[in-house]
């Protein structure tokens, strides 16, 4: 069900949530957090999908918060979605007009669940410091998409030297799953150190430069970043020991082989994480991520780049 609700105020639209739950359309009972989404007007659809998907490992009210014309009165339009149209969540939607921008978390505060954490969420453009944004400052995790911005490389280090603990990147969730075969690759024999890494992919996909951040930090050694023409994220990847490399090669974005010297290859499926795989990754824990922190602020200064011929 989708209520549209012109020209109305936060009380308001609070009121019509409180009615809701109580005809028994929508329960706010057991919502786990309130994720906040500060979208584009163009990533609204997208990123309300996402969120339902989510809610349903997560239940959450989802706010999203939609700029319009900054030019013009102050007006607050509404758009209320619960049942089919919400996943388990309760999604609330806000265009803001005019002078209600400035302070979008006046906007948010009156609707958010009592008691419950607060999770922001940038789409596509993020703060260069998320934890000083009015809507950010209140969150207990911060999570941005360095790889829809439209400089990606430069969000990622405006990112790494404005870290505070809650902030995180959906770049770092898709390579959760390559984290989890490269460790299962390195500790089997021959226990050979690593000389160094190779990490090969999309020219404008940060996941390639955290994780060549990440091996570099874990196994202490030099990790490059090649940057290609191809479409699929992260391509390849290869890991040099004395006794020959171990190589990670997913050519098609869909299945990954690992070769490695002395053992027949093995082909995993490993298909290119969705925006909503990756942001249920993201909602699994509320806690900071020493492990990301790490990565950002320490390993990605010495990571070196090049691109391919």
């Amino acid at each position: 069900m989708i209520i549209d609700m012109p020209d109305t105020t936060t009380n308001l639209i609070n009121k019509r949530l409180v009615r809701l739950r109580d005809e028994g359309g929508a329960v706010a009972l057991g919502r786990v957090l309130t994720l906040v989404v500060l979208a584009d007007e163009q990533d609204v659809e997208e990123s309300v999908e996402a969120a339902n998907d989510a809610s349903r490992e997560h239940p959450c009210r989802v706010i999203v918060v939609a700029p319009s014309k900054p030019g013009s009165d102050a007006r607050l339009d509404a758009q209320i979605r619960v049942g089919g149209d919400a996943g388990a969540s309760e999604v609330v939607v806000l265009h803001a007009f005019g002078p209600l921008l400035e302070r979008t978390d006046t906007l948010v505060m009156p609707l958010l669940l009592p008691d419950a954490p607060i999770v922001a969420w940038w789409p596509r453009e993020a703060p260069a410091v998320p934890s000083q944004d009015p809507v950010g400052a209140m969150a207990a995790r911060r999570i941005i998409d360095s790889t829809t911005a439209e400089n990606p490389a430069d969000l990622l280090k405006s990112l790494s030297g404005a870290y505070a603990p809650g902030d995180t990147d959906l770049a770092w969730a898709r390579v959760t799953l390559w984290r989890a075969l490269i460790a299962a690759a390195v500790e089997q024999p021959p226990f050979e150190p690593v000389l160094s890494v190779t990490v090969e992919g999309q020219k404008r996909h940060t996941s390639l430069d955290l994780l060549a951040a990440w091996l570099g930090t874990r196994l202490n050694c030099p990790a490059e970043v090649v940057r290609t023409g191809s479409d699929d994220a992260i391509t390849r990847v290869t890991l040099e020991r004395r006794s020959g490399p171990i190589v990670l090669d997913r050519p098609d974005g869909r299945t990954v082989t690992i070769t490695q010297p002395g053992k027949p290859a093995r082909r995993i499926a490993l298909p290119i994480r969705a925006l909503n795989e990756a942001l249920i990754e993201e909602l699994r824990r509320l806690d900071p991520d020493e492990i990301f922190e790490e990565t950002l602020i320490r390993g990605l200064k010495q990571v070196t780049t090049r691109t391919a011929a």
